[in-house]
């Protein structure tokens, strides 16, 4: 818990004040007792004087923090440049937990980036979580927006489509530090934190969060560690959070003749409970398998064998529905997507792992 290390630094702090208050003290007195006359009784009043106020502040100034930690100020509304104003110096941390988020849209996206990139070169952690756009909360959220016409699925995947982008435009140096993770759950709390301070506020019915009343609070604070438990717990269910690498794409191995060719990631859509992989990236001739790592929380989600299949208008689900899921989750096709269903072959299931001699040494991307 981020309170109990803030509070051992708050009592380190004032001990150590003290502590130096009480030296100088000592000398004062020991100047005093070596002295005579108006010297030694001013020596010793001063010295007497610092006893006290190292004493006093070592009783209250712990006292006096608490009470300030606890104080909560209330905001009408989420302002957004204030945030990005604050990521901009940010150092130590960076938290956001919600559905998705508004500092990504068009108006506030470039600004946005820019304060995460500053916050990644202070050497901050940037970690965002936001819902699953293809979890079934995130339908239900789109329900309780109707009337504000919020497509909740939408809005969460253009965040992931930037978000993707910008992690691949970052250098090595600054990108292991940007983290960002979807989580599959109700979504209650919505969470912007820069270092120790954090805005909260919790999801309305039939309004958008960034419209409600938000809470500015001390992360040391009783609200602090109550919306930090929540985003560890969340953040460290590995049953219920699926990291945007993942979620971006899926690692296929090509096999031929049972062996295997070479590995590489293509863009994905699970429909109707059918996988689809965008094969742009490598020719398919051939009696091709591929076995590929699916998702954890997706059917199969073991490496398996499967054979490729283009999707055909007979099919139980459309290929323009197929086309259109890729659309919503990578933006529109540029005419190059080459797209494929994952078919198990007869008899064939779950294959063993990969040997040790890695296909990926041949990586298509």
């Amino acid at each position: 818990m981020p309170g109990w290390a803030g509070r051992g630094g708050r009592q380190r702090r004032a001990f150590g004040v003290g502590g130096a208050l009480l030296g100088i003290a000592v000398v004062m007195l020991l100047g005093a007792w070596r002295s005579t006359g108006f010297l030694s009784d001013l020596l010793l009043n001063l010295g007497a004087s610092v006893v006290l106020a190292a004493i006093s502040y070592v009783i209250f100034d712990p006292l006096f923090e608490e009470a300030r930690k606890a104080r909560v100020q209330e905001h009408l509304s989420f302002d957004q440049q204030a945030f990005v104003t604050r990521l901009h110096r940010s150092g130590r941390r960076v938290r956001i937990l919600d559905t998705w988020t508004i500092l990504l849209e068009q108006r506030h996206r470039e600004e946005t980036l820019t304060a995460i990139r500053a916050a990644l070169a202070n050497g901050a952690q940037v970690q965002l979580l936001l819902l699953d756009p293809d979890c079934t909360a995130a339908q239900q959220r789109s329900e309780e927006l109707e009337r504000q016409r919020v497509d909740v699925p939408r809005q969460i995947r253009a965040n992931l489509r930037h978000l993707s982008a910008f992690a691949d435009a970052l250098d090595s140096r600054l990108r292991h530090r940007l983290q960002v993770r979807l989580y599959d759950a109700s979504p209650s709390i919505q969470l912007y934190q820069w270092d120790g301070r954090a805005l909260i506020s919790f999801f309305p019915i039939g309004k958008l969060s960034f419209n409600v009343p938000q809470l500015e609070v001390d992360m040391d604070s009783p609200w602090g560690g109550f919306v930090h438990a929540r985003f560890e717990e969340l953040w460290e269910h590995d049953q219920a959070t699926l990291n945007l690498e993942r979620y971006w794409s899926v690692t296929v191995t090509l096999r031929h003749d049972d062996s295997d060719v070479v590995e590489v990631r293509v863009p994905y859509v699970t429909v109707d409970g059918q996988h689809y992989v965008d094969c742009r990236d490598f020719r398919v001739t051939g009696p091709l398998t591929v076995r590929a790592v699916l998702p954890p929380r997706a059917p199969a989600a073991a490496p398996a064998v499967f054979a490729l299949a283009e999707p055909a208008d007979g099919d139980h689900t459309p290929a323009e529905v197929v086309k259109r899921h890729l659309d919503q989750k990578y933006g529109h096709d540029d005419g190059r997507r080459a797209v494929y269903r994952l078919v198990p072959p007869p008899g064939a299931s779950r294959m063993p792992e990969p040997r040790s001699a890695t296909a990926g040494d041949n990586h298509g991307r």
